[in-house]
């Protein structure tokens, strides 16, 4: 499994290099698709892109939990999470390993 990590800045070059926008553009663009993305999960939106996945915010309720170490109880306050889903095409091109 490799230890590279995409970044704002990888998706920026990329667009560049694809679609031929200026560097900073690209960064503009990049920036804006996440803060859309981000700011419709914060309001409890799914988002869903095609042959990539759906991204949704599930709302868990209050548990108790335990302390594996001491085997004390601990209440698990309700809380809101994100989940990410992906799509069928994506899972395939994991478990091959396909780049595109």
């Amino acid at each position: 499994m490799s230890e590279k990590t995409l970044t704002r800045m990888d998706l920026s070059e990329a667009v560049f290099r694809e679609v031929g926008l200026s560097r900073n553009e690209s960064a503009d663009l990049v920036e804006a698709v996440l803060q859309h993305v981000s700011d419709a999960l914060a309001a409890g939106e799914t988002v869903k892109i095609s042959s990539f996945g759906t991204f949704s915010v599930r709302d868990k309720s209050a548990r108790v939990g335990r302390n594996p170490k001491t085997g004390d109880e601990v209440p698990i306050s309700p809380r809101r999470v994100l989940t990410f889903r992906p799509s069928h095409l994506m899972k395939e091109r994991v478990a091959n390993g396909k780049k595109r």
